[in-house]
This record gives C-alpha cells, structure tokens and sequence, in this order.
C-alpha cells in the first residue's frame, strides 16, 4: 500500500507564550521497521498507521511542542532485513526508531543501534521497542539506547500465572509457541510460573514450531486433543494464531485457551467464527478504554475499518514527548537521559520507565472474549469483545532484572 510508506507530518499546537521552548518547531522523525509484506504483514500495517494514528492525535497536548513524522520501513520480520532498514533509515537521518514485531528483529536492532552510537558520537539512535518481549532484552542484553514499552514475557506470565492459579479447572496444559525467542520463552516461563503457584496443574504436550510458515495447524490440533489436554497455552500471533484458531474450530475442539495476542489484527474474526469460547488474553490493555484511548480507538475504528489495539503507541508518543520537553531538546543524547526514571499518565494510571533496564512499568489486564453488550466495542465487528476481567497493578508483574547498564561517559 502506498499509504504504508508515506510519511505523516503532525503539526504539534503551539505553546502558551513565554514556555516555548528551544525544540518548539522542530520535526522528529521516526523510523517505523516492522513487517510490511510477507505473512505478519497485516500486523505491520495495522502497526504502522497505528503509530501515525497516536502521533496525530496526541499532538494538542504535545507538550514538547514539536511535530512528528513517522515513516514505514519494511523489515519484512527478518532480523538481517532489519539491519538493512536500520542502515537506510539512519543513512536518511532518523534518530529514534520504533519496532516491535519479532524479538530476533528486536535483537539485531538493538545490538545494531547500540554499536552505531559507539562509533558515531554525534549521530546517536534511540530505538523504542513497542512489542518485542524477549526478556534477555532487558536482562543480559539490555542497552542504554532501548526502551521496552511493552511489558515482557516474564512480566505477562507473572500476571497470567497469577490469574490461572486460581483457576481450579487448569488441570492439564498444552503449550504451543512460535519457534523462536519469544515462543520459547513462553513455554519456559509458563512452566516456572505454574510451578511455583499451582504445582498440581500438569504439562500433558508441548510443540515448537517454525514461525510463519505452518499453513495448517490440523496436526498441532491432533496431538492437543491426544493429548488429553483441557487447557492451551500459546504466545502466538499474527497469521500463527489465526490458524491454529481455525483448526481448533474445524476439529471442534473447545478448551479454554490462554493467550499474549487474540487481540491482534485476523485472530478475533477467527474465533468469532467458532461462536462461544473461553480465550483469555494477558496485556497492558484491552478493547474498552473510556477516556482519550476509547476516543482514539473508536476514530481510528472509523477512520481505517480497523482495531487499534497496540496502545504502546499511544504511551511511546506521550513518553516521547514528555523526555522532549523534560530534556527542552531534541538531541537523542539528552531524550534518553530525559526518559530514563520517566513517568506520564496513561489508560491505566501512572506508567514508569524503569531505569535500571528501560522497561516499562504498568499495569497489567487479564481479558475474556465474550459476547459484546450494549455499548462495548466490537472487536473486528465480529459482535465480541474481550472484557477486562482483572486488573493487577504494576508490582504485581513487575520482575527483577540481571541488567547491568552501561551509560555513556558524560560529555
């Protein structure tokens, strides 16, 4: 699509007299790298006008009083591929990039970015990681020039495990992930999590499988119900959980279902087409905000036919923002000093980027699809909703971490 590489310029509101500062006016560009074609490319798409969608709206209180262009690249979900995008992007003069889709993209970011930044003093990157949960991101791995909105998947599974281990029916789980970081994570941290609070709940299968290539999960399908499973537990996304959703429909196969993504663009229109079933969905948000974030979604809705459902873009732009204005500068050196230990308001009360690793502290949702009532959003227009059926304040899925930051030397 055309659309999907074609920047939006956001005019930020001008400042009362006498508080402008020496950024007002200034345009800051980000570089969105995420897949635009290829299998998740629903996802990216949905992804990237999302970004646009957030940065336009947000620019009357935008207190910075700066304005935003935000580009698409497309990464294509592949780690190399990022490393090109990531080479055009800063040869074309971004200094902050976004991504989320895909943690091995999210790695060789990361390290990409912060290798540049030691070399090239005066030409700094700051990458915001929307999506991308990998925990080593924040632990082994971590670097000062990340910033993780999302929470990860040790955070996720913290706050799931805590909901499911009051769950007397989770008796015996089938875990099925991606074959990848983020997948095998999930299946890790699931069987830490339920270890130490339900040691009874019993693992009766688990399967691997390559990411984005399975066009038939009939025979992952099989071994579930062989199995004897009355439980699934999956951190798939994108086409990977719209299919395995179909499969569990044609075989006729209700159990209930735990997830990180139902809510992501394909997979509602699945389940809907099975009718009733128990899905949960572990987030930092769910489908009906009130307040700015439900205004924001319903135009969005309006606007692109389409569910706005990654609010970590509507965080990331007043996070921006707001180290901006703190820092009275757009130089990437001063923004990430400025973010670090940062708090603004979000949807959900306070949210804190954490200085110690640069994750983002929240509050976390346990959702359930369910039939949509009068004035509920209909996810999809499917005539569902996933409804916010416990809420846990940020200490609850708030992890430790390994992370020892290195900070670059004062100049």
């Amino acid at each position: 699509m055309k659309f999907t590489l074609k920047a939006i310029a956001v005019t930020a509101m001008a400042l009362a007299a006498g508080t402008a500062f020496a950024q007002k006016g200034e345009t800051v560009r980000i570089a969105f790298m995420d897949p635009l074609s290829g299998p998740f490319a629903n996802v990216g798409q949905n992804q990237l006008k999302s970004w646009q969608f957030a940065a336009e709206k947000l620019t009357a209180r935008n207190p910075a009083g700066v304005k935003f262009e935000v580009v698409g690249f497309d990464n294509k979900g592949s780690p190399q591929e990022s490393l090109n995008t990531l080479k055009a992007a800063i040869d074309q003069g971004f200094h902050y990039v976004v991504q989320g889709n895909g943690s091995g993209a999210g790695l060789a970011i990361l390290d990409a970015v912060s290798k540049h930044n030691e070399r090239n003093p005066g030409k700094e990157v700051v990458y915001l990681n929307y999506a991308a949960v990998d925990p080593a991101m924040t632990n082994e791995k971590c670097d000062y020039w990340h910033f993780r909105l999302d929470a990860d998947t040790s955070m996720k599974m913290e706050a799931l495990t805590a909901f499911m281990k009051d769950q007397p029916k989770v008796k015996k789980v089938f875990l099925l992930n991606q074959n990848y970081s983020h997948g095998q994570q999930v299946a890790k941290y699931f069987k830490e999590g339920i270890a130490r609070k339900r040691p009874d709940v019993q693992i009766v299968g688990e399967d691997l499988h390559p990411i984005g290539q399975v066009k038939d999960f009939a025979p992952y399908v099989a071994k579930i119900k062989q199995s004897g499973a009355d439980t699934i537990v999956t951190g798939n996304w994108g086409q990977d959980l719209t299919l395995l959703v179909k499969a569990l429909n044609d075989a006729g196969l209700k159990i209930p279902m735990y997830t990180y993504y139902a809510t992501v663009t394909g997979t509602p229109t699945a389940l809907a087409a099975g009718g009733d079933g128990e899905v949960y969905v572990v987030a930092y948000g769910h489908a009906n905000h009130t307040g700015e974030l439900g205004q924001i979604a319903a135009e969005f809705n309006k606007k692109f036919k389409d569910d706005y459902y990654t609010y970590a873009t509507y965080n990331g732009i007043n996070l921006l923002s707001a180290a901006i204005a703190k820092a009275q500068s757009t130089n990437p050196v001063k923004v990430a000093k400025a973010m670090e230990g940062l708090s603004v308001k979000s949807f959900a009360g306070d949210v804190t980027m954490r200085p110690a690793d640069h994750q983002l502290q929240q509050t976390m949702y346990i959702t359930k699809w369910q039939k949509a009532k009068k004035g509920e959003y209909s996810v999809e227009n499917t005539g569902y909703t996933f409804v916010p059926i416990k809420q846990m304040d940020p200490y609850v899925s708030s992890t430790p971490t390994s992370c020892q930051m290195k900070r670059p030397s004062a100049g």
